[in-house]
């Protein structure tokens, strides 16, 4: 439809200018159309919009790039969930799984399959590593490795965490913190795991864990065509309000200052340069590029050019066969793969498969931009794809009938050593020089978020630009805080909205969102 969005002099005139349509942008983009200002976003995709949360659809088969469930402690996001996607959720069976040496072992772990499935003898000596390192522990612990092998001796380590968490973060395991360990697998014990995965393969839980340990949902709300359904209808609705537009397959290409608090802001298209004008600027870009393209280049641009970040990519196979796996994912801990994680995309939703007689899974790879897994051709991927699912036993490569790849860059932020004094630099430099300019979303604020985190930095970005002031701190909440998807969605009830005069302190519901951050390990300093 035609949008009313005022043009001066060939350029676009809009209250505020938004960079990237993921949940972070989307989010604020229909939040202030709703409160009648005029946005214009710009994305970068030609196709899709929802960042890392899209749906891409081949042949009539929909992906889901990385999985989302769609959980939040925070009612206010669940009820903009509920307002933007209000008749296409569907609930769904959460189950994932680990997968090792053609086994499957649940998660949480039950005792007597976990025995039954290493044998005897390898059962036996993961219990005498345990008890080697109860009573011999290393006792300068440093490294994920260290930590994880004295919790659980060094079999168990071997197994369950070495060979996964290092295809992931793409480091070895002697090399990461021993506190993101701690973090990671806190509470969690051999002892208490074999206890209770007794008494629950007796039966003797009523209660999950006698309601001692929280544990993970056992089912979970998803839109039937995919996490993109939620963010293609948000775009719908900014489309459709007449006071927003997106601009596709546009990219940022400089941000300046107006000399007037505002924005100028020229965007690269296809069709050339767009310009922009707008009052404030939100940015979900990377840090690291944001401090490219602003003008004058910040201070900290030297320190945001040192933020790095973890990519995939998804191989996905289309197989003449039944579903391989209930599973929505099973975790490859298998050193002879290179595979991380496999998607079965029907467990997620059945409208994401069209054909009954085909499964489709995905084919998780971490990598780098850049290095040999990215850079392979198409092709060269699905045929990976397929000899490592048929070297895990999974699949018979004569039954596969179709293949497509979708590389996710900059998917993790990655936290080295000055990770945190990198980003603190920006963020403290360009909050005290440019009051409406606002960082939102996972790569915006470097943070390994979940998409209600994303939301909600949006949704305080949205009220303090409705205030004329910065009355929200969005960066408020300790990194270090618990977020469990445990416990009842929207469990923390919405507060009546606060006066624009008023002092600014986030409701308990906003910080359940804003506590929805992931654990990301950390480098250790190498001695010198």
């Amino acid at each position: 439809m035609e949008q009313s969005i005022a043009r001066n002099n060939g350029a676009i005139d809009v209250d505020v200018v938004i960079i990237g349509a993921g949940p972070a942008g989307l989010t604020a983009g229909y939040l202030l159309t709703k409160q009648g200002k005029t946005v214009a976003i710009v994305e970068k995709d030609d196709t899709y919009v929802g960042g890392i949360s899209r749906t891409v659809e081949y042949e009539g088969y929909r992906f889901d790039i990385g999985g989302h469930r769609f959980f939040s402690k925070s009612q206010q996001v669940v009820d903009l969930w509920n307002e933007i996607l209000p008749d296409d959720f569907i609930q769904r069976p959460r189950m994932s799984r680990i997968y090792y040496e053609g086994k499957f072992y649940s998660y949480p772990l039950r005792a007597f399959e976990a025995l039954g499935n290493l044998g005897i003898l390898r059962s036996t000596a993961c219990m005498l590593s345990y008890l080697r390192y109860k009573l011999f522990p290393i006792e300068n612990v440093k490294s994920f490795e260290d930590w994880t092998t004295n919790q659980f001796g060094q079999k168990l380590y071997s197994i369950f965490f070495k060979t996964y968490t290092e295809k992931v973060w793409g480091m070895p395991c002697d090399e990461m913190s021993a506190d993101w360990a701690a973090q990671r697998i806190k509470g969690l014990s051999l002892w208490g795991a074999v206890v209770d995965g007794l008494k629950r393969s007796l039966g003797l839980n009523k209660s999950p864990n006698d309601g001692k340990v929280k544990t993970l949902l056992e089912t979970f709300r998803y839109p039937r065509l995919g996490p993109g359904m939620m963010w293609e209808a948000a775009r719908d609705k900014i489309l459709a309000s007449g006071k927003g537009q997106v601009l596709m397959g546009h990219s940022l290409g400089q941000l300046a200052g107006d000399g007037k608090g505002g924005w100028n802001m020229s965007a690269r298209g296809p069709q050339g340069d767009v310009q922009i004008h707008a009052k404030h600027a939100i940015s979900s870009a990377p840090m690291r590029e944001l401090s490219r393209r602003l003008h004058p280049l910040p201070e900290s641009t030297l320190q945001a050019s040192e933020l790095k970040y973890r990519d995939f990519l998804t191989v996905a196979l289309m197989i003449r066969s039944e579903d391989l796996f209930p599973d929505n994912w099973i975790y490859i801990h298998d050193s002879k793969v290179k595979v991380g994680r496999v998607q079965n995309f029907r467990s997620w939703s059945p409208e994401m498969v069209p054909d009954p007689d085909v499964a489709c899974v995905g084919l998780e790879y971490f990598c780098f931009e850049g290095d040999g897994l990215w850079s392979m051709a198409d092709d060269d991927l699905v045929d990976l794809a397929k000899r490592e699912m048929d070297i895990l036993g999974l699949v018979d490569p004569e039954k596969v009938i179709g293949g497509a790849v979708v590389r996710q860059e900059k998917a993790y932020p990655v936290y080295d050593e000055d990770y945190a004094a990198n980003v603190d630099a920006m963020r403290r430099e360009l909050e005290a020089k440019y009051e409406s300019l606002h960082l939102v979303g996972r790569n915006g604020m470097h943070r390994y978020n979940n998409q209600d985190h994303a939301m909600m930095t949006a949704m305080l970005t949205v009220e303090n630009i409705l205030a004329g002031e910065r009355i929200y701190d969005t960066w408020c909440v300790n990194e270090d805080a618990e977020y469990h998807e445990a416990g009842d969605e929207g469990a923390e009830k919405a507060l009546p909205a606060r006066e624009a005069d008023q002092a600014a302190v986030p409701s308990d519901d906003q910080v359940a969102a804003l506590q929805s951050v992931r654990e990301v390990p950390e480098r250790i300093r190498k001695s010198a």
